[in-house]
């Protein structure tokens, strides 16, 4: 059983402003995750293996085709300012 005192501790520690209201719902709240928690701790899992997902993964990458791309000439062809072939743009980093 989880107390009001115990509620307005914890949201002192988390620095929550509760009003009575708030706190006597929160402590309702907080009971019914406890009981929840208590019913979960009585299921036998001894059977059953540990898993770090509860979906199995597979990998969801395609294969690399190499297709033809821009060259240079015509990656920088629309470019305000080239410089050496490259893209010139603004020093941002003192």
């Amino acid at each position: 059983m989880i107390s009001k005192q115990q509620v307005q501790y914890i949201a002192h520690l988390a620095r929550i402003h509760l009003n009575e209201d708030q706190t006597e719902r929160f402590t309702k709240d907080l009971e019914s995750i406890l009981d929840y928690i208590g019913k979960l701790e009585k299921v036998d899992v001894s059977q059953i293996s540990p898993t770090s997902h509860v979906l199995s993964l597979k990998n969801v990458y395609r294969q690399d085709d190499i297709t033809p791309s821009l060259s240079q000439k015509e990656a920088t062809a629309m470019a305000v300012a080239k410089q050496d072939g490259n893209f010139k743009v603004p020093l941002i980093i003192e």
